[in-house]
């Protein structure tokens, strides 16, 4: 068509085909362009649609949060992360697109038609064939997104963390003819203005896609942790709860779920509200009552959804104790003291009345209440026997060994403190000379009734009562400024029970400051 002699008439058809091959290029241009903002517009909507299905799912992890806080705000957290994230993502991409179209307004915006050049695009994401400060930021926003939202989900959601890099990856890109071109400008270099704005519609669904996919494994993961068979424990059931010597035990073994998140709103039992609950558990701490059969009744309710769910409680068990042993204790130590009165607890379960003996052993009215006073026992160690009988008529007795010990050695004290006291002299001269028993179990009351005074350079005092007399006044004013004085052979008793003898009293140094 283009060689050999052409006339005039034959250049004119040639050049009239030219003209209509290029009109039919260019109508094809016009439809394919066409159709791209179609498909922007399509993509928008579907967008729009996905964020009211994000915003409500969000919306339904935070009442959930408010009902069961355990459960839940650990995932409503790292949902609104995720959230944020997205919104900020999304919203710079619209921000992008309104830079693309902002010398258009009204019905141009529509014009898809005349949407065929890259220049308004290019100019601002590339200068001179690189991406410039615009085109930087646009691969900074993509890179804080996909690595945001995979740190966030970590190796709980591995899977969809990977799905989120590939999707949003800004490696290089092997076009094709194998040659590898720089993420960018594979994907917007070039290109008509309305296909850069469907490709950005079009990052902005993948992104809300993808929030939509982690709420869903979050909210599906929680469901199927929640129905695991590792949540269940098995539960022993007796048919009674409670079986004498010689009987066969009976009952059954079931599995009962067990939500440590779950946090009851109210529980009550036996007609009292009670507040100890942890673990998704309630514990129960109240006297079991008397022998016999005894019940147990109340409910437990907690919140789902807008609701009250209400569950009863009712329950039995036994108090039929069959002991073979007794239980003695001493209510302050495993020990008996000399020169006290040493109180003790005996008692054995299930039996109302006990007898029980040993030297110096007496009743201090009470179930189980007794005093023991080993202040004259010489032995080291005394046993109290222990006695009674079974509603049935059998006896039962059983034996505890306690060791017995003395007082300890008490110390002295000046104004109530001993060792070495640092103290001005005419404080010394009015202190009360006293005796204590630091970290005694028991608060025993110690008198001083005299004491020996020693000055250096001077005569010892002895000295009658709590306080220094004249005589120890006047050595004391002959002592010098730091020389240490000291207060020794304590004489004291114990104030209750002047009888017993105590160790000697460990001596107090008082350093005079002048």
């Amino acid at each position: 068509m283009a060689s050999g002699k052409q006339t005039p008439r034959q250049k004119m058809i040639n050049l009239m085909y030219l003209v209509f091959i290029a009109m039919m290029a260019l109508n094809m241009s016009k439809e394919v362009l066409t159709a791209f903002g179609m498909i922007n517009e399509s993509l928008a909507e579907s967008n729009a649609s996905v964020t009211e299905r994000n915003n409500a799912a969000i919306a339904g992890l935070a009442a959930k949060a408010e009902e069961q806080p355990a459960k839940y705000i650990p995932l409503k957290e790292k949902a609104d992360q995720i959230h944020q994230l997205t919104t900020e993502f999304t919203g710079y991409l619209e921000d992008l697109k309104e830079k693309a179209l902002e010398e258009r307004e009204g019905e141009e915006r529509q014009d898809y038609e005349a949407m065929d050049k890259p220049d308004q695009l290019d100019e601002y994401l590339f200068s001179s064939g690189q991406p410039s400060e615009a085109g930087k930021e646009f691969l900074a926003q993509i890179e804080k997104y996909r690595e945001g939202v995979a740190s966030i989900l970590g190796d709980e959601f591995s899977q969809i963390a990977a799905e989120v890099r590939r999707e949003f990856s800004t490696e290089p890109v092997v076009d094709s003819e194998g040659v590898k071109r720089p993420w960018l400008a594979y994907n917007f270099e070039g290109f008509p203005l309305i296909a850069s704005l469907t490709k950005l519609t079009q990052m902005q669904g993948d992104a809300k896609s993808a929030e939509n996919d982690i709420l869903s494994a979050m909210l599906s993961g929680q469901l199927q942790s929640e129905v695991s068979l590792t949540n269940y424990e098995a539960i022993v059931i007796p048919s009674k709860t409670a079986f004498f010597n010689g009987e066969n035990f009976t009952g059954s073994v079931v599995l009962g779920r067990v939500d440590k998140t779950l946090q009851f709103d109210k529980v009550v039992i036996n007609g009292r509200e009670v507040k100890s609950t942890q673990a998704g558990q309630v514990k129960l701490d109240f006297p079991a009552g008397n022998v016999g059969e005894n019940e147990i009744t109340g409910q437990l309710q907690f919140k789902e959804g807008d609701s009250i769910v209400t569950i009863p409680v009712k329950s039995s068990y036994s108090v039929i104790p069959k002991p073979n042993s007794a239980v003695i204790s001493a209510d302050k130590m495993n020990v008996v003291y000399r020169g006290v009165a040493n109180p003790m607890t005996i008692s054995i379960p299930g039996v109302g009345n006990v007898s029980a003996n040993a030297p110096g052993l007496r009743s201090a009215g009470g179930a189980g209440n007794y005093i023991m006073d080993v202040t004259t026992l010489q032995a080291r160690e005394v046993t109290i026997n222990v006695s009674g009988q079974l509603p049935g008529g059998e006896k039962v007795s059983d034996s505890k060994t306690f060791r017995v010990k003395d007082i300890p050695r008490p110390v002295g004290t000046v104004r109530g403190e001993d060792g070495t006291v640092r103290m001005q002299r005419n404080t010394l001269e009015i202190a009360t000379i006293g005796a204590a028993l630091p970290d005694f179990d028991f608060d025993l009351a110690l008198r001083v009734t005299g004491f020996k005074f020693k000055v250096p350079g001077q005569p010892t005092v002895q000295v009658r009562g709590q306080q220094l007399d004249e005589r120890a006044k006047a050595a004391l004013r002959r002592a010098g400024r730091g020389e240490a004085v000291q207060i020794f052979d304590v004489e004291a008793q114990l104030a209750n029970n002047s009888g017993y003898k105590l160790k000697q009293v460990s001596p107090v140094v008082v350093e005079l400051t002048n």
